[in-house]
């Protein structure tokens, strides 16, 4: 159990946290979200013991054992694979007493190094290691490079691999999903659920919290508040406490208005002066209930672009990949580099080709044939795909299987190797790669980037437009290298927005924004006329902005037939089958008797599996049923007037039907393919 007491927090002047009284059970998985700014990391900070309560205190079990990702990544010459297992202190110090004393050839202790991993269960920490790097997008070939060759996105994933390793009664978790692609974030979300110890997480990925936690701290103004539930139940638990609040608000203020009238009318006759006395103490004690205060949402919008072609962009046969050794997609740093603007006419991240024109075909088209033997690398073979007018596509897929190859060579920033790019005359690309945040200049203002992108234009309209974008004021004429990630990221969007681009290619656009922000850029995308190719981790814009997804996986681009919910589905069938495919069988000679029996426990086993989907069925129809009564329940504005804990029941056992049936339905799923097998 954890327990604030009184806490306040305060960075410089500024007072972030006041008067927290909090008490955090054991097993929770607490979801910790609020705009940025408003505390969350110091929260963090001061549960690890790096930041000292302004007042108050903050409670901690004795000999709790925490675990974090580390901020930042060493450059060693360690395997990857031996930093992930240094997360295990104790374990990795017994292996290492184990090595020494093998170097020695000192018996008595080798003995105690080996009775000390014994006791550790340490002898399948490196299979346990490799387990958390695989799920988390390392190929095997990546566990043994060393460290100091990763880029940075890759070193995030290897401190998160690390803290996962760490044995631990209480894991914090910022913003775990930031540099993981979608097939890492639903692996995680499936390891967390399975955690056993208390679990603390800020993140802006609402789908990612909906699966992951069953309790929500909100940080808001100076203060905390607890929900029962995941980001959803919050949601709505929040909206109806505003609408409750505003509805108190209005009736006293009503009540306010009558009592002011009666003293106003009568405190000057003697008559009536008792009565004016008593409603004058009455307004007095009035409780003050304040009025709902409606953040200003902030919004944004892609202009509409001077013409969108009916047929954009095509690859035909292309082989995609790299002509000269550069480092694979899954691994380097060179893979992933994406610059702003090459050119005057390319600045802010906006990629536009006009082509070469003839009278004959007013299409631009590339085709480049290129030795494909040394010196060529090649991610993706026989890639066909098109961009058409309205076009909403997501790519799906891992990291290292080319989505940003496939992102490049569609906006020509890789050559195909062979086949034939072609793109549309007037064909206006607005690329957002996964570095352009990173490629800011420094000590450069907004203004100073728009201005080289667009010379020759006033500056007040230059103010407008960044004043559109919330850059307002002196902030237009500010450095970025104070910025946030996510300005830098809305500063990023709008250089791309200043184009008027009619393809939108994003790779990873999500990385920096809080959840605001994302809102804004789904509605800014499901507005935008032109055509847009979206690479993210994150299903909610995902879901709302796309209409198709393509997966790219095994050197393939291919569609894929089904929403979200569906990849889920068969990202965990195929990983489960590919699991079953390394498993190494015997042949052995039996005789027909043993061939009769075997077939007959065959028999038996199947029948056994199809009665346990049946009853995996009823049940999850069950809950379902028991889920709509709930929902009705919460949807019941008379259910927010009973007592607050009935209403947290209500919450928490929605949260647990819910986890019930992700449970059921992944178990039904391999129960279905063994019945299939």
């Amino acid at each position: 159990m954890i327990t604030f007491r009184h806490f306040a927090l305060r960075r410089g002047s500024r007072l972030l946290l006041s008067d927290v009284d909090l008490v955090i059970q054991a097993g929770w998985r607490l979801g910790v979200i609020g705009r940025n700014g408003s505390g969350k990391s110091s929260l963090f900070a001061a549960l690890m013991g790096q930041l000292e309560a302004d007042v108050g205190a903050v409670e901690l079990p004795a000999k709790l054992r925490w675990a974090a990702v580390a901020q930042e990544t060493p450059a060693l010459p360690d395997a990857a694979i031996d930093y992930v297992l240094g997360g295990d202190a104790e374990l990795a110090a017994a292996l290492r007493d184990e090595a020494d004393a093998e170097k020695r050839n000192d018996a008595a202790a080798m003995a105690r190094a080996h009775h000390r991993i014994e006791e550790l269960h340490g002898y399948d920490g490196r299979a346990r290691a490799g387990r958390l790097l695989h799920g988390l997008g390392f190929a095997a070939d990546m566990h043994e490079r060393a460290v100091r060759e990763f880029s940075g996105g890759w070193r995030v994933r290897l401190n998160l691999a690390r803290a996962l390793m760490a044995p631990s009664e209480l894991l914090l978790l910022d913003e775990p999903t930031n540099h993981l692609d979608l097939d890492a974030v639903l692996w995680l979300e499936e390891w967390l659920r399975r955690y056993q110890g208390t679990l603390l997480i800020i993140s802006h990925d609402r789908e990612f919290l909906d699966g992951v936690i069953d309790h929500t701290l909100h940080l808001e103004g100076s203060g905390v508040r607890l929900y029962t539930g995941n980001y959803s139940a919050f949601e709505h638990l929040r909206a109806e406490q505003l609408r409750q609040q505003q509805i108190a608000h209005e009736r006293e203020q009503a009540e306010r208005a009558h009592l002011q009238s009666f003293i106003d009318r009568f405190k000057a006759k003697a008559t009536k002066a008792k009565q004016a006395q008593s409603r004058m103490k009455r307004l007095e004690k009035l409780a003050g209930t304040e009025a709902v205060r409606a953040e200003r949402a902030f919004h944004f919008q892609f202009a509409q672009p001077e013409r969108v072609p009916d047929s954009m962009l095509r690859l035909e046969d292309v082989a995609a990949g790299y002509c000269s050794p550069a480092p694979p997609e899954s691994f380097g740093a060179g893979a992933d580099a994406a610059g702003l603007p090459l050119s005057a006419g390319e600045r802010g991240g906006v990629r536009g080709w006009a082509g070469e024109e003839s009278s004959t075909n007013a299409d631009a088209s590339s085709t480049l044939s290129l030795p494909q033997g040394e010196g060529a690398n090649v991610i993706l073979s026989d890639v066909r795909f098109s961009i058409e007018a309205g076009d909403r596509i997501g790519l799906l897929g891992p990291n290292g299987a080319g989505k940003s190859t496939l992102v490049k060579t569609l906006v020509g920033e890789l050559a195909p190797l062979a086949g034939d790019r072609t793109a549309h005359k007037e064909l206006r690309i607005g690329y957002f790669a996964q570095h352009t945040v990173e490629n800011l200049r420094e000590h450069s203002s907004p203004i100073d980037h728009l201005r080289e992108q667009a010379p020759g234009v006033a500056d007040q309209a230059l103010r407008d437009f960044l004043g559109g974008w919330n850059f307002t004021g002196d902030r237009a004429f500010e450095p970025v290298d104070g910025f946030s990630g996510g300005e830098r990221a809305r500063l990023a969007l709008a250089l791309i927005a200043w184009n008027k681009p009619n393809l939108l290619v994003l790779d990873e656009p999500t990385n920096h924004l809080d959840l605001d922000m994302r809102e804004a850029l789904a509605d800014a995308l499901a507005d935008f006329d032109g055509a847009l190719v979206l690479v993210a981790h994150d299903r909610h814009l995902l879901g709302l902005v796309c209409d198709s997804f393509w997966r790219v996986a095994g050197g393939k681009v291919e569609t894929f037939d089904g929403d979200l919910d569906d990849y889920a589905r068969w990202l965990h069938a195929h990983n489960n089958a590919a699991k079953r495919g390394e498993e190494k069988t015997e042949t052995v000679v039996v005789s027909a008797a043993d061939r009769r029996r075997a077939a007959a426990a065959q028999r038996d086993s199947e029948r056994a599996t199809r009665q346990r989907v049946k009853k995996v069925e009823t049940r999850v129809a069950a809950i379902d049923a028991e889920l709509a009564t709930l929902d009705a329940k919460l949807a019941d504005p008379e259910t927010y007037n009973g007592p607050t804990a009935a209403l947290m029941q209500l919450g928490q056992q929605q949260a647990n039907l819910r986890r019930e049936k992700e449970t059921l339905e992944a178990e039904w799923l391999e129960l279905y393919e063994v019945l299939e097998a």
